[in-house]
C-alpha cells in the first residue's frame, strides 16, 4: 500500500529545515556537473558585484559635472567610459552565468527524469495499484519542470538578490547614512501590509487552483473514457459538468481579483508615498548642504536595486515552496523500494510449478483473503486450466507466479526452487503471457513482435509471425511489418492483435506459458486461426490457461476449479463432467444452455 497519497499538483510546502533538506536531495544530480555549476556561481557573484558599482559611479558623474572633485576620475568622459566598461563586464558575466546554469539544469534534470522513469519501471505492481497514471506522469513533467525553473532561474535570482542586499544595504549606510535611516523607518509598514495581504490572496489563489484542478480531472476522465461517454450519449451531461466546474473557477477568481486589486492599489499608494517622503527628505538635506546631487542620485539607484530585490524575494519564496513540494513528490518515488534488477541472463527453467499452501491478501485490500491455502503442482510440459467464477482467485494465482506480488504465506516453487531465489528479471524471461486484453505499443507490427526479444533478427520475427498465423494479414498491408498499429493497437482487429501477441510470445520462447482466455472475444474465423497458433505455442511448454469459456479447454491435461480462493475440484474434463452436482459440470451446463 502507498505510504500516503501524492501531494497535489503545485502544492507549496513550508520553507523549513526538512523542506530544504528534501530540495537539497535533488542537488545530488548536479554533482556530476559541479565544475560548471561553480563557474556559474562565480559569474553570478561577479555580475552582481560589478553591477552594484554602477550607482556609485553614476552619482560621481553628476558630482564631477557640478565641479565637485575628490574622485580618482576627474572628467565626466572618464566616468562615462567607466560606466560603459562596468556594463560590458557585467554583460559578459551574465552571459556566462545564464549559459552555465542552463547546461547544468538541462543535463542534471535530464538525469533526474531518467532516474524517476527508471525507478517507476522497476517498481512493483503493488505500487501502481494505488496510483493513477496521470499522477505518475506528472512527476516527470510538471514536478521536474518546476525544479527546472528552480535550477535555471529561481536559484540564480535568490543568490543575486541576497548579494544585492548584503552588499547594497551596507553601502548606502556608508554613503548616505541619514537618508538610509529615514528610509528604513518607513519600510516596516510596507512589509507588514504586504505580508498580511499576500497571505490572504495566496489562500484565494490556492482555492482557484484547486477548483481548476477539479475541472481538469473532468477533462481527463471524459477523454480517457470517451467511448463510454459516447455509448451512453452523455456528451451534454459532461459538457454541463465541466461548465459548472468552470463557473466555480471564474467566481472564485473574480472574488480574488477584488482583493488583489485592493492590494495593488495600496502597494502603489504606499510605495510611491514612501518615495515622496524619502525624496522630500533628500531634497531637504540637499538644500541644507548636507548631501550632494551625486550622493542623492546614487542613493536612489541603490534603493531601486534593493527595493527590487526585496520585492523579488516574495516570488522567489513562493517558487522555493513549490520546488520543495515538487522535490518531495519526486523523492517519494526515488526512495520507494523497487524490484531487484540483478540478472545473470543464463537462467533457463524446465517449467515445473508447485504452489504449497499459498494464501494471499492484496496490500490494498487487507481485510479480504483472496487465496486460502492453495496447493497444486504442474509438471514440466503439462497443460492445466484454471476455471471458476469471476473474483475466485484465478488471476491472482497468475500474478503470484509472475511475482507481481509475494504470497502472504506458503511458498511457490519452480523446478523445486523457491521463486524468490531466482533473479526476478531472469525468472520472468522464462514466462510468456498472452492476455485476453492485448496491449500493443503504438509503433509498428515489427516492433510489437520484437518486444518479445529485443535483438531478434528479421528472419526470427517473420518465423514467429508465421507460427502465429499472423503473416496472412500482415502481408495484406502495404507496409507489411512496418505497418503502424496505432495507440494500443486500435488499427488492428481483435484477432490480429491476439496473433501479434502470440508471435511476441513465440519469439520469447518461454518455458512457462500463461494464456488468459485468448480467444474469448473473437469471431469464429479469427478464433480458429488464433487457436491453431496457440496449439503451436503450447507445444513442449508448461501451460496454464485461465478459462472463461469451458469449451476451449477440453484438451488440457488437468482442470483446477477455483472457488472462493480455494481449489474446489481437480481432474480432467471427462472426470469433472461425470461428477454429480459438481461445480465444473454445473458451469458447463449453464454455458451450454446459454
Amino acid at each position: 500500500m502507498a505510504k500516503r497519497t501524492f501531494l497535489e499538483e503545485g502544492e507549496k510546502k513550508k520553507l523549513n529545515k526538512e523542506g530544504i533538506r528534501k530540495l537539497l536531495g535533488i542537488f545530488r544530480f548536479v554533482i556530476p556537473y559541479r565544475k560548471t555549476f561553480i563557474l556559474g556561481l562565480v559569474s553570478l557573484a561577479l555580475s552582481s558585484g560589478t553591477l552594484l558599482s554602477f550607482p556609485y559611479f553614476a552619482g560621481k558623474l553628476l558630482d564631477v559635472a557640478q565641479g565637485k572633485g575628490g574622485f580618482v576620475l576627474t572628467s565626466i568622459n572618464q566616468i562615462a567610459l567607466a560606466l560603459v566598461g562596468i556594463l560590458a563586464i557585467q554583460s559578459v558575466f551574465s552571459f556566462i552565468r545564464v549559459y552555465t546554469f542552463t547546461i547544468v539544469s538541462e543535463r542534471s534534470l535530464a538525469d533526474l527524469r531518467q532516474a524517476v522513469y527508471s525507478k517507476m519501471i522497476w517498481l512493483p505492481l503493488s505500487f501502481f495499484d494505488s496510483r493513477r497514471v496521470g499522477e505518475l506522469t506528472s512527476r516527470i513533467t510538471s514536478d521536474v519542470g518546476t525544479l527546472y525553473d528552480t535550477f535555471t532561474f529561481t536559484l540564480a535570482e535568490l543568490l543575486r538578490q541576497v548579494l544585492v542586499l548584503l552588499i547594497g544595504i551596507p553601502l548606502i549606510f556608508i554613503l548616505t547614512p541619514k537618508l538610509t535611516i529615514f528610509m528604513l523607518l518607513t519600510f516596516p509598514v510596507l512589509v507588514i501590509a504586504a505580508l498580511f495581504f499576500g497571505k490572504f490572496i495566496r489562500k484565494l489563489s490556492k482555492k482557484t487552483q484547486d477548483q481548476l484542478a477539479s475541472a481538469n480531472v473532468i477533462v481527463e476522465e471524459t477523454l480517457q473514457s470517451i467511448a463510454v461517454v459516447k455509448s451512453f450519449t452523455n456528451e451534454l451531461f459532461e459538457i454541463g459538468r465541466y461548465k459548472k466546474s468552470l463557473t466555480e473557477v471564474v467566481k472564485t477568481s473574480i472574488h480574488a481579483s477584488k482583493y488583489r486589486g485592493l492590494f495593488i492599489s495600496f502597494t502603489i499608494l504606499a510605495l510611491f508615498g514612501g518615495i515622496v517622503a524619502v525624496s522630500w527628505y533628500g531634497a531637504y538635506l540637499l538644500q541644507n548642504g548636507q548631501s550632494t546631487v551625486g550622493e542623492l542620485f546614487s542613493f536612489i539607484l541603490y534603493t531601486s536595486f534593493i527595493g527590487g530585490s526585496i520585492a523579488g524575494l516574495g516570488d522567489i519564496y513562493s517558487s522555493l515552496q513549490r520546488s520543495i513540494g515538487a522535490s518531495e513528490r519526486v523523492l517519494e518515488i526515488l526512495e520507494e523500494k523497487d524490484e531487484s534488477t540483478t540478472s545473470a541472463q543464463s537462467l533457463k527453467l524446465k517449467g515445473r510449478v508447485e504452489f504449497k499452501n499459498v494464501s494471499f491478501t492484496y496490500p490494498t485490500r487487507t481485510d479480504f483473503e483472496v487465496l486460502k491455502s492453495v496447493d497444486f503442482t504442474v509438471e514440466r510440459g503439462e497443460r492445466i486450466a484454471l476455471v471458476g467464477p469471476s473474483g475466485s482467485g484465478k488471476s491472482t494465482i497468475i500474478n503470484l507466479l509472475m511475482r507481481f506480488y509475494s504470497a502472504s504465506s506458503g511458498s511457490i516453487e519452480v523446478d523445486n526452487e523457491e521463486v524468490s531465489q531466482f533473479s526476478l528479471t531472469d525468472f520472468r524471461r522464462n514466462i510468456g503471457i498472452v492476455p485476453q486484453e492485448v496491449m500493443l505499443f503504438g509503433g509498428t507490427i515489427r516492433e510489437n513482435i520484437a518486444y518479445g526479444k529485443a535483438y531478434a533478427t528479421e528472419s526470427e520475427i517473420i518465423q514467429a509471425a508465421q507460427k502465429a498465423n499472423a503473416m496472412e494479414f500482415i502481408e495484406s498491408f502495404p507496409e507489411k511489418l512496418d505497418t503502424l498499429v496505432g495507440d494500443r493497437g486500435v488499427k488492428l482487429s481483435g484477432g490480429q492483435k491476439q496473433r501479434v501477441a502470440i508471435a511476441r510470445a513465440i519469439l520469447k520462447d518461454p518455458s512457462i506459458l500463461i494464456l488468459d482466455e485468448a480467444t474469448s472475444s473473437l469471431d469464429a474465423k479469427s478464433e480458429s486461426l488464433v487457436q491453431e497458433a496457440l496449439e503451436k505455442l503450447m507445444e513442449n511448454r508448461t501451460t496454464i490457461v485461465i478459462a472463461h469459456r469451458l469449451s476451449t479447454i477440453r484438451k488440457v491435461d488437468r482442470i483446477l476449479v477455483i472457488k472462493d480462493g480455494q481449489i474446489a475440484e481437480a481432474g480432467t474434463h471427462q472426470e469433472l463432467t461425470q461428477r454429480d452436482n459438481g461445480i465444473y459440470r454445473n458451469l458447463l451446463e449453464l454455458q451450454m444452455d446459454s
